[in-house]
């Protein structure tokens, strides 16, 4: 197993992509400590994995707040003594046109998108610089912080942030073997797209930006992310990976 021995935290895990991260990690041997805002859906994750026979560690955290973040990285301490890997999977996107963008989904934006993946990215990097055997944090942006699309303006600046966040770590975090990389899906189906997916006609529009013709599965993301935190990828840091069917291509 790619992941025997290693102790993961990934926020945003109750659901969809970071749900998906979690269950393959915890297959590939990690101990996976989950971190979200929805108490219930963290359980159930946490006890699915369980009952596969993986070790999980549910814990209730809002990434926009220091105090949250001090608080999950110590219980993830508490339990088993140290963290290897961080995936940065919280974030939201409520699309809206530029002009109807309130101040406050503005602020919301960059407090968890960004905000929050520097507060948890700072706090887990101290500890594997004090761990001094290196580690890998994933941060989880998107196709839109390399491109843009319409009516999510806010959500591509967040996203665009993480990408240069990612790479900024990467040059600073070298020298202590800890590799930063960025992971940019493209449309995946998770609770947030499955309103578009669920609609023929605008489903059938949308995917004529992807090439491949098909939506993403949250574990066609996992299985990158498993690379990224695996020692397969040890030489790459400050990279930016894409999953998403070839729409890039479009985008640009």
């Amino acid at each position: 197993m790619r992941l025997s021995h290693k102790v993961a935290l990934i926020t945003g895990a109750s659901r969809g992509i970071g749900r998906a991260i979690a269950t393959r990690f915890a297959a590939e041997g990690a101990k996976v400590a989950l971190s979200d805002r929805d108490q219930e859906a963290l359980r159930q994750t946490a006890a699915d994995i369980a009952e596969q026979g993986g070790q999980a560690l549910a814990i209730e955290a809002d990434v926009q707040l220091k105090s949250d973040v001090d608080r999950m990285v110590v219980e993830v301490l508490r339990r088993w003594g140290r963290i290897d890997i961080l995936v940065n999977n919280a974030g939201i996107n409520r699309t809206a046109p530029f002009l109807e963008i309130t101040e406050e989904d503005w602020d919301l934006h960059m407090a968890i998108n960004l905000k929050g993946t520097f507060l948890v990215s700072q706090r887990v990097c101290r500890e594997m610089v004090k761990q001094g055997h290196g580690g890998s944090v994933i941060q989880i942006s998107s196709v839109n912080g390399l491109a843009a699309e319409a009516d999510q303006v806010h959500y591509n600046a967040s996203k665009g942030g993480i990408n240069l966040l990612a790479m900024s770590m990467a040059l600073e975090m070298a020298e202590h073997d800890i590799r930063v990389n960025a992971l940019c899906p493209g449309f995946i189906e998770t609770r947030l797209t499955k309103p578009l997916i669920d609609n023929p006609p605008a489903i059938a529009e949308y995917l004529k930006t992807i090439p491949m013709k098909r939506v993403g599965q949250p574990e066609d993301v996992a299985a990158a992310a498993l690379f990224m935190a695996s020692d397969e990828s040890r030489y790459m840091t400050g990279h930016c990976m894409v999953v998403d069917g070839g729409q890039l291509i479009k985008l640009s």
